[in-house]
């Protein structure tokens, strides 16, 4: 039940909290994957990508597994769904073929497949949903505030990282986090498919 009140702020919950969601989203991990995304669609809206995973955290905290039961989708299978994607974006990175076709709408392009799966993906979803039974709404709800702020911080500042790391570096980072993608995904996968 809600409880609305002012005493279930706790500072020590929205930093445990804000912690857990950031190494989840990874967002810092993410960094090549979203200039190799940038590069391909010219630009990427942080503001669109950062207010879409920001509602589909919120949106998860409140109702996501309400709504997911009423879609007759249950987590495991929302999660294999996420894992594919993130699959056939570490090939892209590792082998340079193209599967995400570069989008003349930005802000479609920032919402698959930056907003869900990369940032807002069923790993973060399930984690705010899980940390429920933790932690007080309302210090989920500041850590995901704070997540939001550091989401689109990094995407705003996209071009500039690349400048500094420079193509080559990037080129190495890129197939090596490729690989961790595809590690990340086949655990996702492996983990959630039913026996």
């Amino acid at each position: 039940m809600f409880d609305f009140g002012i005493n279930n702020i706790l500072y020590k919950e929205i930093v445990s909290a804000t912690f857990a969601l950031f190494a989840v989203i990874d967002i810092l991990g993410s960094i090549p994957v979203l200039i190799s995304l940038r590069n391909k669609m010219g630009h990427i809206s942080a503001w669109s990508a950062t207010i879409v995973s920001f509602l589909l955290m919120m949106g998860f905290l409140f109702v996501g597994e309400y709504f997911l039961e009423f879609l007759g989708i249950d987590i495991k299978s929302f999660a294999i769904a996420g894992s594919i994607v993130l699959f056939i974006l570490g090939l892209e990175m590792i082998l340079g073929w193209e599967f995400f076709k570069g989008e003349n709408n930005h802000k479609a392009g920032s919402v698959v497949p930056i907003a869900f799966p990369i940032i807002a993906g069923s790993g973060t979803l399930t984690t705010i949903m899980s940390i429920k039974s933790i932690f007080h709404e309302y210090n989920i709800m500041f850590a995901i505030i704070i997540n939001s702020i550091i989401i689109f911080f990094i995407l705003s500042s996209l071009k500039w990282i690349e400048k500094i790391l420079g193509q080559s570096a990037l080129l190495v980072i890129r197939k090596f986090f490729g690989l961790i993608l595809i590690a990340i995904a086949v655990k996702m996968f492996r983990t959630n498919l039913a026996v």
